[in-house]
């Protein structure tokens, strides 16, 4: 009998993978972080092959670690950092560019140039405000900046999706393009309320339908995996954005129940039932999950750089080797001294969506 279920965890710096039991136990962890690749100021790319390539060997190597077969796999669940978001050829499957990440800035001047004619209009139909962090105008930029990507988009011959969508297709061989409600929530082209991709949108970004995924619940089997993949044939039968996963990991059921997670960023997301409510106070509106054909919604506050710095002061300055030895550092003194540090790498997120800040 299989089992154990394969939780895939593909976040900003690393890819994971978790093995548990039917009784809830974690059996075995595998990680592996990828590069982060930084073309210029303000613009945050990751290579969508590497990391296919990485999630693919975290997955493996937990299935090992566990002391167990593929067979055994009962199925497999997949959380995603959310908005990053890859453009890829449906014939060969190769990306046309690098994956462009959430934290990406590139088209903070063209979010600028709408926000007065099309802010309202946008809030309403997806509970988002204009930023450079959701998926639409990366999207956007790609198609017009990639040489033939325009004409391939136009005949039919790419695809968008999430991390979730890219994973699932390559983990079925490429047979199923999907995605669920939570991440296509934060593409900035999906009414939260029709629950439908919007033509209006669609149009004002320049997106052709036919490179969409279909969007699922976010618990339901999909497809499974291709039988050369993982060696055996599992069903994929969970969806949910990074963030949506924590608030149901955390046991947020309830209305009016807060999770705060603090990780790449910091993010916070309450429980607003099955109605969605737009913020008074310059929060997003989000969908949290669909499960057995109900909607649940969610308010989210959401910080672009937490634990991030403690990357760039690994990486970037090379103040500390590991991770790890932040707290050293910070044990050796009383206090800041009145030293405070805005990380604005990215702009401000909620509540003040200051694309430029820095």
């Amino acid at each position: 009998m299989a089992d154990y279920i394969l939780a895939l965890d593909q976040g900003t710096t690393s890819s994971r993978a978790i093995v548990f039991d039917r009784k809830g136990n974690i059996r075995a962890i595998a990680q592996k972080e990828f590069d982060q690749i930084y073309p210029q100021p303000g613009w945050v790319e990751h290579n969508p092959l590497e990391i296919w390539s990485s999630q693919l060997s975290v997955s493996a190597e937990a299935i090992v670690k566990a002391g167990i077969g593929a067979k055994d796999v009962h199925a497999i669940g997949i959380t995603n950092q959310r908005e990053t978001t890859v453009v890829w050829d449906k014939e060969t499957g190769q990306p046309v560019y690098n994956a462009i990440v959430w934290q990406d800035r590139r088209t903070s001047a063209y979010c600028d140039s709408i926000r007065e004619t099309h802010g309202d209009i946008i809030r309403n139909k997806t509970g988002l405000i204009i930023d450079s962090y959701f998926s639409a105008t990366k999207v956007k930029w790609i198609l017009e900046n990639v040489d033939g990507a325009r004409q391939k988009a136009n005949e039919g011959k790419l695809l968008l999706g999430t991390i979730d969508s890219w994973l699932i297709w390559k983990l079925s061989g490429g047979s199923t393009h999907v995605t669920d409600v939570s991440n296509a929530s934060r593409t900035m082209i999906y009414d939260i309320n029709t629950l439908k991709w919007d033509q209006e949108l669609l149009d004002l970004f320049g997106i052709p339908f036919s490179m969409l995924p279909e969007v699922k619940s976010s618990s339901e089997v999909y497809c499974v995996t291709a039988g050369n993949i993982l060696a055996a044939k599992i069903p994929i039968a969970g969806i949910a954005g990074d963030q949506q996963a924590a608030l149901f990991g955390q046991m947020c059921t309830g209305v009016g129940m807060v999770k705060n997670t603090y990780g790449t960023g910091c993010f916070m997301l309450m429980n607003i039932g099955s109605k969605p409510k737009l913020s008074a106070n310059n929060l997003l509106t989000t969908i949290a999950w669909k499960i057995d054909g109900k909607i649940t919604y969610a308010l989210e506050g959401s910080i672009f750089i937490g634990g991030a710095v403690v990357q760039w002061l690994r990486d970037e300055l090379g103040i500390i080797k590991t991770s790890g030895e932040v707290e050293d550092l910070a044990a050796k003194v009383k206090d800041t001294g009145g030293v405070y540090m805005v990380p604005a790498f990215a702009g401000l997120g909620a509540p003040h969506w200051d694309q430029h800040a820095r």
